[in-house]
């Protein structure tokens, strides 16, 4: 085989990551499972397909066809290991975490993959605070010195970039402002697009804060955004902040521009926990998306479950931004366009 047609050969099995890089994966993972021994967190395993799916209306699950005593059913491959998590939490009360692949449908680009892993711990009795001060531990590690995290406030982020106040501004001048900076060709304030005009503002909120905010995010220190509006609660509590307005109570952190991370203070209610999927549903009905059979397994777990907090890490992510890499495929063997 002539040198052309052997590289040509070997390109077409090639993985996207080099060696070298497969070996800082593997003391990357390696570290994280130290320090969780360290922490005395419990490693689980949960399984990927259930019968439940998630009903949030920006995560797609990837839905499987099985056989089950010789009868076809759907089942779905887990968005996040945490409907699962929770059920061992509410039964063991003891703190746990988790290494997984999950699997998102449409998620292709330099950031995102439709499989890819997730670090997803959770602490029983720890607010957020504490559970952020963890998350500084875990980077130090990762990082081999010190990190100093910045927190920041939702609506100061939004002001300071888009020079509105996300919690008070008319659903015109979100739009205004989206087209001011050249976001085009969405249109949320048609009824047929929304449930309400809550949910309208929330879309307005959400395309701003990732075209606007998102990018400025994380560069000089790894920031964690907090207080988010209550619409972005999923499966947060929420709370009043310091002006008397209603928000979730949770964090992101960002790296570079990069969500790495996402926190909740847990909500122990299986009622509104009920609420919320059944409205993420309706949600769903009305922008033509699959209605998401719920987790009654979780409903009836959330009302036992303990005060506690939980994260979602994107191990790919982070491996990325650690090493400086500039695209995932630079930290994963066979991207989904290759798998």
């Amino acid at each position: 085989m002539n040198q052309a047609r052997h590289h040509l050969h070997r390109s077409s099995y090639a993985p996207t990551m080099s060696l070298a890089m497969a070996q800082q994966r593997a003391q990357f993972m390696s570290s994280i499972r130290q320090f969780f021994l360290k922490q005395q967190v419990l490693e689980v395993q949960t399984p990927l397909l259930s019968q439940a799916g998630n009903t949030d209306t920006f995560l797609q699950s990837v839905a499987a066809q099985v056989t089950y005593q010789d009868k076809p059913r759907m089942y779905y491959l887990h968005t996040s290991p945490e409907f699962a998590m929770k059920r061992l939490l509410a039964s063991w009360q003891v703190p746990i975490y988790q290494i997984c692949p999950v699997f998102r449908d449409n998620e292709i680009g330099t950031r995102h993959n439709i499989e890819f892993t997730m670090l997803e711990w959770y602490q029983p009795n720890y607010s957020l605070a504490d559970m952020a001060a963890e998350v500084g531990e875990l980077l130090e590690m990762l990082y081999s010195y010190p990190v100093v995290m910045n927190h920041y406030r939702y609506v100061d982020a939004f002001m300071d970039f888009v020079g509105i106040h996300p919690l008070t501004a008319s659903l015109d001048a979100l739009q205004a402002v989206a087209e001011d900076k050249g976001l085009m060709g969405f249109d949320f304030n048609n009824e047929e697009s929304c449930d309400s005009e809550a949910d309208r503002r929330q879309s307005w909120l959400d395309l701003l804060f990732s075209h606007a905010v998102e990018p400025h995010l994380g560069h000089d220190l790894p920031t964690l955004i907090i207080e988010y509006p209550p619409a972005t609660a999923a499966l947060a509590k929420t709370s009043l902040d310091k002006d008397g307005n209603e928000v979730a109570k949770r964090f992101e952190l960002y790296i570079n521009g990069i969500e790495i991370a996402n926190a909740y203070d847990e909500l122990a209610d299986g009622q509104a926990l009920r609420a919320r999927f059944e409205k993420d549903n309706q949600l769903r009905a009305r922008h033509n998306l699959p209605i998401m059979p719920i987790d009654e397994h979780l409903i009836a777990a959330s009302d036992d479950l303990m005060p506690c907090s939980g994260i979602a890490v994107g191990l790919d992510r982070l491996l990325m931004v650690i090493t400086g890499a500039s695209s995932l495929e630079e930290v994963i063997p066979f991207p989904s366009r290759l798998a």
